[in-house]
Protein backbone atom coordinates (compact mmCIF):
# COMPACT_ATOMS: atom_id res chain seq x y z
CA UNK A 1 0.00 0.00 0.00
CA UNK A 2 1.20 3.31 -0.53
CA UNK A 3 1.59 6.20 1.66
CA UNK A 4 1.67 9.84 1.31
CA UNK A 5 2.59 12.99 3.85
CA UNK A 6 0.52 15.22 3.15
CA UNK A 7 0.97 18.82 5.41
CA UNK A 8 -2.16 21.10 6.45
CA UNK A 9 -1.22 24.78 6.86
CA UNK A 10 -2.26 27.88 7.11
CA UNK A 11 -3.48 30.92 9.69
CA UNK A 12 -4.61 30.21 13.09
CA UNK A 13 -8.36 29.31 13.01
CA UNK A 14 -8.59 28.53 9.34
CA UNK A 15 -10.53 25.69 10.20
CA UNK A 16 -7.30 22.86 9.32
CA UNK A 17 -8.39 20.64 12.33
CA UNK A 18 -11.94 20.77 11.16
CA UNK A 19 -11.20 19.83 7.50
CA UNK A 20 -8.56 17.18 8.56
CA UNK A 21 -10.83 15.44 10.97
CA UNK A 22 -13.85 15.89 8.20
CA UNK A 23 -11.21 14.31 5.56
CA UNK A 24 -9.99 11.75 7.48
CA UNK A 25 -13.67 10.77 9.23
CA UNK A 26 -12.29 11.29 12.67
CA UNK A 27 -14.25 12.38 15.41
CA UNK A 28 -11.66 13.83 17.31
CA UNK A 29 -11.78 17.07 18.49
CA UNK A 30 -15.65 18.33 17.44
CA UNK A 31 -17.06 20.75 19.38
CA UNK A 32 -15.35 24.70 20.75
CA UNK A 33 -11.86 25.88 19.15
CA UNK A 34 -8.86 24.27 21.03
CA UNK A 35 -5.58 25.42 18.77
CA UNK A 36 -3.31 22.62 17.74
CA UNK A 37 -0.06 22.77 19.31
CA UNK A 38 3.03 22.17 16.89
CA UNK A 39 0.94 19.10 14.46
CA UNK A 40 -1.27 16.51 15.05
CA UNK A 41 -1.03 13.82 12.65
CA UNK A 42 -4.11 11.56 11.37
CA UNK A 43 -4.16 8.61 9.47
CA UNK A 44 -6.47 7.89 6.61
CA UNK A 45 -6.62 5.00 4.25
CA UNK A 46 -8.26 4.83 1.17
CA UNK A 47 -8.16 1.25 -0.11
CA UNK A 48 -9.74 2.26 -3.93
CA UNK A 49 -9.55 5.73 -4.77
CA UNK A 50 -9.78 5.37 -8.21
CA UNK A 51 -13.08 3.88 -7.49
CA UNK A 52 -12.13 0.17 -8.97
CA UNK A 53 -11.11 -2.77 -7.08
CA UNK A 54 -7.32 -2.46 -9.40
CA UNK A 55 -4.81 -0.39 -7.25
CA UNK A 56 -3.00 -1.29 -4.02
CA UNK A 57 -4.74 1.92 -2.53
CA UNK A 58 -3.40 4.63 -0.36
CA UNK A 59 -2.75 5.35 3.42
CA UNK A 60 -2.51 9.00 3.97
CA UNK A 61 -0.99 10.89 6.66
CA UNK A 62 -2.40 14.03 7.23
CA UNK A 63 -0.02 16.27 9.16
CA UNK A 64 -2.60 19.28 10.71
CA UNK A 65 -0.06 21.85 11.67
CA UNK A 66 -0.16 24.30 14.08
CA UNK A 67 -0.55 28.40 12.32
CA UNK A 68 -0.48 29.80 16.22
CA UNK A 69 1.47 33.05 15.91
CA UNK A 70 3.05 35.45 18.35
CA UNK A 71 6.58 36.39 17.33
CA UNK A 72 8.22 38.21 14.26
CA UNK A 73 9.90 35.84 11.84
CA UNK A 74 13.15 36.59 10.91
CA UNK A 75 12.37 35.23 7.61
CA UNK A 76 9.01 37.82 7.33
CA UNK A 77 10.20 40.67 9.75
CA UNK A 78 6.89 42.50 9.24
CA UNK A 79 4.88 39.85 9.68
CA UNK A 80 4.13 37.91 12.85
CA UNK A 81 5.00 33.94 12.25
CA UNK A 82 4.57 30.95 13.99
CA UNK A 83 5.90 30.17 16.93
CA UNK A 84 6.61 26.29 15.92
CA UNK A 85 8.70 27.98 12.91
CA UNK A 86 12.03 26.09 13.98
CA UNK A 87 9.87 22.73 13.57
CA UNK A 88 9.19 23.22 9.73
CA UNK A 89 12.20 21.41 8.19
CA UNK A 90 11.06 18.20 10.09
CA UNK A 91 7.28 18.78 9.39
CA UNK A 92 8.38 19.39 5.46
CA UNK A 93 10.78 16.25 5.27
CA UNK A 94 9.20 13.50 2.81
CA UNK A 95 6.03 15.40 2.19
CA UNK A 96 3.88 14.73 -0.72
CA UNK A 97 2.00 17.98 -0.80
CA UNK A 98 0.39 20.97 1.08
CA UNK A 99 -3.21 22.06 1.61
CA UNK A 100 -3.18 26.32 2.39
CA UNK A 101 -5.94 26.37 4.52
CA UNK A 102 -7.29 30.26 4.98
CA UNK A 103 -10.32 31.92 6.04
CA UNK A 104 -11.53 34.23 2.89
CA UNK A 105 -13.46 36.77 4.72
CA UNK A 106 -10.63 37.63 6.84
CA UNK A 107 -8.00 40.20 4.89
CA UNK A 108 -5.28 39.25 6.92
CA UNK A 109 -5.08 35.55 5.91
CA UNK A 110 -4.78 36.28 2.15
CA UNK A 111 -1.93 38.22 3.15
CA UNK A 112 -0.58 35.43 5.79
CA UNK A 113 -0.92 32.44 2.90
CA UNK A 114 1.46 34.09 0.31
CA UNK A 115 4.47 33.20 3.74
CA UNK A 116 2.91 29.96 3.99
CA UNK A 117 3.10 29.07 0.32
CA UNK A 118 6.37 30.32 0.33
CA UNK A 119 7.52 28.58 3.20
CA UNK A 120 6.11 25.05 2.47
CA UNK A 121 6.03 24.73 -1.15
CA UNK A 122 9.06 27.19 -3.07
CA UNK A 123 11.19 26.10 -0.06
CA UNK A 124 10.99 22.36 -1.16
CA UNK A 125 11.09 20.80 -4.46
CA UNK A 126 7.20 20.69 -4.52
CA UNK A 127 5.08 21.22 -7.98
CA UNK A 128 2.35 23.59 -7.33
CA UNK A 129 0.14 20.92 -8.66
CA UNK A 130 1.16 19.46 -5.27
CA UNK A 131 -0.51 21.86 -3.32
CA UNK A 132 -4.04 22.80 -2.85
CA UNK A 133 -5.43 25.83 -1.42
CA UNK A 134 -8.68 25.66 0.48
CA UNK A 135 -10.99 29.03 1.46
CA UNK A 136 -12.84 27.24 4.43
CA UNK A 137 -16.39 28.88 5.15
CA UNK A 138 -16.94 28.88 8.41
CA UNK A 139 -20.33 28.41 9.77
CA UNK A 140 -22.54 30.91 9.57
CA UNK A 141 -20.32 32.88 8.04
CA UNK A 142 -21.86 35.47 5.36
CA UNK A 143 -20.50 37.63 2.23
CA UNK A 144 -19.38 36.65 -1.06
CA UNK A 145 -15.67 35.70 -0.90
CA UNK A 146 -16.19 33.14 -4.23
CA UNK A 147 -14.63 35.49 -6.48
CA UNK A 148 -11.25 35.97 -4.60
CA UNK A 149 -8.47 37.75 -6.25
CA UNK A 150 -4.80 36.32 -5.08
CA UNK A 151 -1.95 37.68 -5.72
CA UNK A 152 0.77 36.04 -7.85
CA UNK A 153 1.75 33.39 -7.51
CA UNK A 154 -1.48 31.94 -5.34
CA UNK A 155 -3.04 32.53 -8.12
CA UNK A 156 -1.98 29.62 -10.07
CA UNK A 157 -2.97 26.89 -7.54
CA UNK A 158 -5.40 24.77 -7.27
CA UNK A 159 -8.49 26.68 -5.39
CA UNK A 160 -11.73 24.96 -3.54
CA UNK A 161 -13.85 26.69 -1.43
CA UNK A 162 -15.00 24.25 1.89
CA UNK A 163 -18.58 25.11 2.80
CA UNK A 164 -19.21 22.01 5.41
CA UNK A 165 -22.72 23.20 6.02
CA UNK A 166 -23.81 23.43 2.36
CA UNK A 167 -22.07 21.07 0.43
CA UNK A 168 -20.01 18.50 2.23
CA UNK A 169 -20.16 16.42 -0.30
CA UNK A 170 -18.42 18.79 -3.26
CA UNK A 171 -15.89 19.10 -0.47
CA UNK A 172 -15.25 15.52 -0.24
CA UNK A 173 -15.02 14.99 -4.09
CA UNK A 174 -12.40 17.68 -4.35
CA UNK A 175 -9.95 16.33 -1.83
CA UNK A 176 -10.52 12.95 -3.38
CA UNK A 177 -9.36 14.71 -6.87
CA UNK A 178 -6.83 16.16 -5.11
CA UNK A 179 -5.77 12.93 -3.01
CA UNK A 180 -5.97 11.14 -6.87
CA UNK A 181 -3.19 13.53 -8.09
CA UNK A 182 -0.68 13.29 -4.96
CA UNK A 183 -0.95 9.08 -6.16
CA UNK A 184 -0.71 9.51 -9.13
CA UNK A 185 2.81 11.72 -9.27
CA UNK A 186 4.23 9.28 -6.61
CA UNK A 187 3.52 6.30 -8.85
CA UNK A 188 4.99 8.51 -11.83
CA UNK A 189 7.90 9.17 -9.66
CA UNK A 190 8.67 5.48 -8.71
CA UNK A 191 8.51 4.62 -12.43
CA UNK A 192 10.87 6.91 -13.15
CA UNK A 193 13.21 5.93 -10.36
CA UNK A 194 12.41 2.27 -11.34
CA UNK A 195 13.86 2.95 -15.23
CA UNK A 196 16.96 5.16 -13.97
CA UNK A 197 18.14 2.07 -12.30
CA UNK A 198 17.51 -0.47 -15.19
CA UNK A 199 19.11 2.05 -17.26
Amino acid sequence: MLKAKLLLVGPRESGKSVLANFVSESIEGIGSYSPTQGVRILEYEKPNLNGNSKGAGCRFELWDCSGDQNYQSYHFPYTCFSRFETCWPALMKDSHGVIIIFNPELPSHLKEIEMWYSCFVQQQPLLDSQCLLVAHHKPGSAGDTENLSLAYPLNKLKLIHSNLEEDPEDVRMEFMKYFRSIITLINESREREEMSIIS
